[in-house]
């Protein structure tokens, strides 16, 4: 039987087993959306009152605990264009570095050997002067002086600072190589005969 606008009417063979397999599927239907939507509401609140920490730790860092130098940016892709050839890109990023943060040795190193590369002489002067008032005379800087003069063609000023370097830290490869390229260069100096042009 099914009741239809008020009046019950008799079911024909087979039609009762339909209407109850609609009707199974409606409240199942309903059921799963009732508990879905419940589920929904819990897991939501879960996330609000107790988030599940990610293994590993907090990814994220609170402003107190991040160590960050204005210049660490500029400086790494200042080195990475200084090592793959691209001098006048790598001069940008050094400048910009001395610029943000004018007490950082490293970038005012970058910079004057950048000046070199591309020959720009009299700045590297001044980038190494600034380098040598904020971190004083050292090793690495008297041997980049020291490879400034050698592309200049100054040798004598090139051997005085690779002796200053090489004596302050006599075990270091790459000044003794430092030192050999320009031995070798001296010896392959070719003059006409009674030094006439």
């Amino acid at each position: 039987m099914i009741f239809s606008a008020g009046a019950v009417r008799p079911l024909k063979p087979g039609q009762g087993i339909r209407v109850m397999r609609r009707l199974n599927l409606v409240l199942t239907c309903f059921w799963l959306g009732i508990s879905l939507a419940g589920c929904d509401y819990t897991l939501r609140e879960a996330a609000i009152v107790a988030p599940v920490d990610p293994p590993g730790g907090d990814p994220v860092q609170e402003p107190t605990d991040v160590k960050y130098y204005p210049s660490d940016e500029p400086v790494r892709m200042g080195l990475e264009h200084y090592n793959r050839g691209n001098y006048g890109i790598a001069n940008r990023y050094f400048k910009d570095a001395v610029e943000k943060a004018p007490k950082d040795v490293t970038a005012w190193i970058g910079l004057a050997a950048s000046y070199d590369k591309i020959r720009r002489f009299d700045l590297a002067d001044q980038a190494y002067a600034q380098a040598i008032r904020l971190g004083g005379v050292t090793v690495q800087i008297l041997n980049d002086q020291g490879y400034s003069y050698m592309l200049r063609g100054n040798l004598s000023a090139a051997r005085r600072k690779f002796q200053q370097a090489y004596s302050l830290d006599p075990g270091n490869p790459v000044i003794a190589n430092n030192l050999e390229l320009l031995n070798g260069s001296r010896r392959f100096i070719e003059r006409p005969p009674n030094n006439q042009p």
